[in-house]
């Protein structure tokens, strides 16, 4: 049965539901493409989920609307076939100025097999944003498939509005995403734990936080009862930092000390290979 399958998909979107518990999180060490998939599902993940900063850079993209739809869409399909995990794919907006292009870019999102969806609220008017989330979640009901749609706010993340106002603003836009049909909630740029419970306890639905260095551990996160760890551009920002010493070593020093601890040829072709 393939990824794309009706049934596997509502299997698959059945399990990434059943994922997300509060006080026992779901992490997600967001990949980018297809060995950066395979590598995170063979350290224990339960489920792969892309980062949209990731993806886009990978396809020489800047994040925030720079990358193509359809080639993003086209790697999440890659993915998607590279794993026989649940995907969630990091849809930015949902690639599109209006609710109804939203449902549009969800409809081809399922036929990718992936089965959850993140869609920032990216500052827009709360209506306007809770529209685009309802829109998500007609199309999903429409293919048949109980897609995990994942709302995003920005209130921490961009620093929007006074910072005591903050808390209750992400809250009154989570609770409108969850009355449009979101099946969770994201709240990025947020790390202290008091405001953390006070979000798990003010919203019905699974919190996601984005974790780095500098954030409570897993199992603090857990005791606070959020359901969803995401490490975001996390990975990649690594790998880049990577690139770059190395770079810097042979052509500043002549040597080659940062090449020792990479993956070696016949693994990465191993990990690639469709």
């Amino acid at each position: 049965m393939s990824a794309t399958d009706p049934a596997s998909r509502r299997e698959q979107a059945r399990l990434l539901h059943e994922l997300h518990r509060p006080g026992e999180p779901l992490v997600l060490a967001n990949a980018w493409d297809v060995p950066s998939a395979r590598l995170v599902a063979a350290a224990g993940a339960r489920a792969v989920a892309t980062a949209s900063a990731s993806v886009s850079w990978s396809l020489g993209r800047a994040d925030g609307g720079g990358a193509d739809p359809e080639q993003v869409l086209a790697r999440t399909a890659q993915v998607v076939r590279a794993v026989g995990l649940p995907v969630t794919a990091d849809l930015e907006g949902g690639y599109a100025d209006t609710a109804a292009g939203v449902g549009e870019t969800i409809a081809a999102l399922l036929a990718t097999g992936a089965v959850g969806v993140n869609l920032e609220d990216e500052g827009r008017p709360l209506e306007e944003a809770a529209e685009r989330i309802a829109a998500a979640r007609a199309a999903a009901d429409v293919a048949g498939v109980p897609l995990f749609v994942n709302a995003r706010t920005d209130v921490f993340l961009h620093g929007i509005g006074a910072p005591e106002d903050r808390p209750e603003e992400a809250v009154r836009r989570l609770r409108a995403y969850v009355e449009a049909g979101a099946d969770g909630v994201f709240v990025p740029g947020v790390s202290d734990p008091e405001t953390i419970a006070a979000l798990v306890a003010a919203v019905p639905a699974p919190l996601n936080v984005l974790a780095g260095p500098g954030s409570p551990s897993v199992a603090e996160l857990a005791k606070l009862g959020v359901a969803r760890i995401s490490l975001g551009p996390g990975l990649a920002e690594v790998a880049y930092a990577a690139v770059r010493r190395a770079a810097e070593e042979v052509y500043g020093h002549g040597t080659f000390t940062a090449l020792a601890d990479g993956l070696g040829y016949p693994e990465l072709n191993r990990l690639s290979a469709g």
